[in-house]
């Protein structure tokens, strides 16, 4: 059995703080555009965001399995 070192988890706490700084970032900027093209609406920008995701899930294997595997 491979030993995990000091290597292995800082490696892997970097990669994870990267992800976050990163959905940070997006988080943010959507909350910008939100605020200067809605005015503030979240109603309407709720409504976009689920819409794009269900389309980032569909359209790549035009089905929905991926949400089966969850």
């Amino acid at each position: 059995m491979k030993k995990l070192g000091i290597g292995y988890f800082t490696k892997s706490v970097v990669i994870a703080l990267g992800l976050i700084l990163i959905w940070r970032g997006v988080w943010y900027g959507l909350d910008l555009i939100d605020s200067l093209i809605f005015g503030g609406n979240h109603v309407v920008t709720v409504i976009i965001g689920i819409v794009v995701g269900f389309a980032c899930i569909y359209l790549p294997e035009r089905n929905l399995e991926t949400l089966e595997r969850l």
